[in-house]
């Protein structure tokens, strides 16, 4: 049997997306975020664009930036997605003229980087989109909550009405490699009113929070803060996220 496609790359799983990741307390942290710095925006890894229309919407020029074309093709079918710039880019490839005053990767962006290279690429380059003053912001599931543990068909099961494709449920598994922290997420999509299903495929790397404060440094960047949740409460050993806030070092 062939090997799943990757999840972002099938357009008919895009179209899911949102009806599975609705607007949620994550959205609303960068929204006051976005709100605090003034803007300009730049989301990198922008997905399906629920967040960066709505920060249009609000009056923020926005820049939203990804690599996969099924999402971004939502995005850019969203009502309001006119005040949004879309740019089909990685984030280690954008190369913007604007400075920014808040740089973000929601919806564990940051994990779809599966080696150091890359995630230092992805920070310097935000890094150098900033603006004096600027901040940048992502979030990454924090490893020692193992929460791979619990992507299983037992405990990760949720359905959603699709307009046009009827009721539709979620469902996988996942393993993980404890040399890597990479977790090979195998993803299963049962179209229950239409008798079919679509399997999809992701990879995502897990680091701990030294590690990340490492890669932070290392890409020219001050980390300002770490939150173990979107209340902006410290994080700790058992927080489930790690939420990054860094700033330019010179």
């Amino acid at each position: 049997m062939a090997e799943p496609a990757d999840v972002y790359s099938d357009d008919a799983i895009a179209r899911l997306y949102d009806h599975f990741n609705p607007w949620g307390a994550d959205n609303e942290f960068y929204l006051a975020l976005a709100r605090e710095t003034g803007g300009p925006v730049l989301d990198l890894g922008c997905g399906t664009g629920l967040a960066a229309v709505r920060l249009g919407g609000e009056g923020f020029p926005v820049v939203g930036a990804d690599p996969a074309a099924s999402l971004l093709a939502v995005a850019r079918g969203r009502p309001g997605a006119a005040r949004v710039t879309w740019v089909h880019a990685a984030g280690q490839d954008l190369d913007r003229p604007e400075r920014f005053g808040l740089v973000y990767m929601t919806g564990h962006a940051f994990q779809a980087l599966l080696t150091d290279e890359a995630a230092l690429a992805v920070l310097w380059n935000a890094g150098r989109h900033l603006a004096p003053g600027g901040r940048l912001a992502f979030d990454t599931r924090n490893p020692l909550a193992r929460a791979w543990l619990r992507w299983n068909p037992a405990e990760w099961r949720a359905r959603a009405e699709i307009p046009g494709q009827g009721r539709v449920e979620e469902t996988g598994e996942a393993a993980h490699d404890p040399a890597t922290g990479i977790v090979t997420i195998r993803h299963l999509y049962g179209y229950l009113d239409q008798g079919l299903e679509r399997r999809a495929l992701s990879r995502i790397r897990f680091i701990d929070r030294p590690h990340l404060a490492r890669l932070i440094g290392q890409a020219g960047l001050t980390p300002l803060a770490f939150h173990g949740w979107w209340d902006r409460s410290p994080f700790a050993p058992d927080s489930p996220e790690i939420i990054a806030l860094a700033a330019r070092a010179d």
